[in-house]
């Protein structure tokens, strides 16, 4: 693995990613592994998952088809649940907190490819993480921008793109996502 390049890409700098080929070429080959198990086989799911993920609780629940651009940059916790169709492009971290329930077809991404035109030619790229708090819940097909953190027991609407951070305990939608209203005791 080309270091210089890795560790300018977690730490938000501009670099280019064609060094980094090799990494992306291991997580396509495990996630076309994973994605060709059938859906009985318990423990070669999990060991893959272990290989591909750089944290994954033992009770987190992937399902297929899954694609990612390196997988060591994602990390998993207990109880999380990724539906049918989910896409992590995880140039930078990308954290699921605790009982995190991501609808199918949701989308995460990281990178951020320069404005200018000119400096587009030059293929670098930077990127921001991403992280999602505890007991959140995505509707299907949420699409979450570079550098979001989505707080705490919220809950976003399906179809929703969020392109800025939303706060603990309230309902989003919309494109760009907003918040709609606060979650009190009751929900």
């Amino acid at each position: 693995m080309d270091t210089d390049a890795y560790e300018k890409m977690i730490g938000g700098q501009w670099y280019n990613p064609a060094p980094l080929a090799p990494e992306r070429l291991r997580a396509q080959i495990i996630c076309a592994d994973y994605n060709a198990l059938r859906p009985n086989d318990d423990k070669r799911r999990a060991r893959l998952l272990r290989d591909l993920f750089g944290a994954v609780a033992e009770d987190a629940w992937v399902e297929q088809p899954f694609h990612c651009d390196y997988g060591r940059n994602i990390r998993l916790g207990p109880r999380t649940f990724l539906n049918y169709g989910c896409v992590m492009l995880d140039c930078a971290p990308i954290t699921l907190g605790e009982h995190v329930l991501v609808g199918p077809g949701c989308h995460f991404y990281t990178a951020i490819h320069p404005i200018d035109p000119v400096q587009r030619l030059t293929d670098n790229e930077r990127a921001e993480p991403i992280v999602i708090e505890d007991n959140v819940w995505l509707g299907g097909h949420v699409t979450v921008l570079p550098g979001v953190t989505i707080g705490a027991n919220t809950v976003v609407g399906a179809g929703s793109v969020v392109a800025k951070s939303l706060p603990p305990n309230v309902v989003a939608a919309g494109n760009p996502a907003r918040v709609i209203r606060a979650i009190g005791p009751e929900g």
